[in-house]
């Protein structure tokens, strides 16, 4: 199918319930959301899929979820890079991303469910993750992008992969405020980090590797995550527009690769919600469900020189991200505002609501 054009208040719960139904089926009974059936888990698309199970209303899976993060974050408040069947899969790393991003999803959650119990019962789960991420903030602001084996810090710093830490910061600090533990040194690591990623990307970014800015993420992730005003993010987008998006199809993984991504044309599509730009918004996300099968899950992506989808996979997150997108063109629910704008709580304002409640 294709061509589902949604709009502020038309989310087609019917259309995609068999999304949901999929993520369900996917989860692994301790909590955890493999890839694919067979696959690993990893802390970032683990939490992915989890936000979709939030959208879907389906609040006990998406705690299970986040309590397996719970259940399974190192004494450092970290995670492995991935875990499989019940054992840690991958021990060579441990990423910055991957262990913040567990504040995105369980803000997301909460601003949902409204659960404070649930917010109270993660907490610590959160702050012990966000610790270990800030530790490995340089003097300039960037992250470093992981820890090898040791514990030892992998000194460079990734454009996507800080631009998600920055928006994990956004949401940790704003989960503080409302459990009334204001931690204001996260939100000055915040505002250290963007001042990295918007003016100085070409120091700081990419120093012992090759740039990777023939990615689209590292093109569109400081719009998605905020880093950019909505003007100076319509303006990124609209300089490699032609170098990444495929009419009809999405928007590519690597601007030299024919490769279009389902979840990197859902997150593009939130990045442009960001930058104000609502009608490409709408189009690019309507091309994506060509994709779809009738279990309600997605391909990773197509190859068009090949004409095949490619990898022969229907991956979690990319069932997430549909998700995500969705929510953001209807404002489905009350965190559908997560990726396309910038939300920042003041203790005054949380202190005035205890108070007229």
């Amino acid at each position: 199918m294709s061509g589902l054009f949604l709009s502020k208040g038309l989310y087609p719960q019917e259309f995609f319930r068999p999304t949901i139904e999929f993520l369900l089926k996917s989860q692994l009974p301790d909590g955890s959301i493999p890839w694919f059936e067979g696959s690993y888990a990893d802390p970032w698309d683990h939490v992915e899929a989890a936000m979709g199970l939030s959208i879907g209303g389906e609040y006990d899976a998406a705690e299970k979820a986040y309590f397996w993060l719970r259940d399974t974050q190192l004494e450092d408040g970290s995670w492995w890079a991935a875990y499989k069947n019940g054992e840690v899969d991958n021990r060579e790393r441990r990423e910055t991303n991957f262990v913040a991003y567990i504040a995105t999803g369980v803000w997301h959650h909460y601003l949902i469910s409204e659960s404070l119990s649930f917010a109270e019962a993660i907490w610590p789960t959160v702050s012990r993750a966000i610790e270990f991420v800030l530790a490995l903030q340089t003097e300039h602001g960037d992250i470093h992008w992981a820890v090898d084996a040791e514990g030892n810090a992998k000194e460079d710093a990734l454009v996507t992969g800080c631009s998600s830490i920055y928006k994990s910061l956004e949401c940790a600090y704003n989960l503080s405020v409302v459990l009334d533990r204001p931690q204001l040194d996260w939100l000055q690591a915040r505002e250290k980090l963007g001042t990295a990623l918007r003016f100085h990307e070409k120091e700081r970014f990419d120093r012992t590797w090759e740039s990777k800015a023939r990615y689209s993420m590292d093109w569109f992730y400081p719009v998605l995550t905020g880093i950019l005003p909505a003007h100076e993010g319509k303006k990124r987008l609209e300089l490699r527009w032609d170098e990444f998006v495929e009419e009809n199809l999405g928007c590519r993984c690597v601007s030299d690769e024919p490769w279009v991504t389902i979840a990197e044309s859902c997150e593009l599509t939130m990045a442009l919600l960001a930058a104000g730009e609502h009608a490409k918004a709408v189009t690019v996300y309507s091309w994506l469900h060509q994709w779809r099968l009738e279990d309600g899950s997605y391909w990773t992506g197509y190859q068009m020189v090949e004409d095949l989808l490619w990898p022969d996979e229907k991956p979690t997150w990319t069932a997430g991200a549909i998700l995500l997108a969705a929510d953001a063109l209807t404002e489905y629910t009350a965190a559908s505002y997560l990726f396309t704008e910038v939300r920042i709580l003041a203790v005054e304002e949380v202190l005035d609501e205890s108070v007229a409640q």
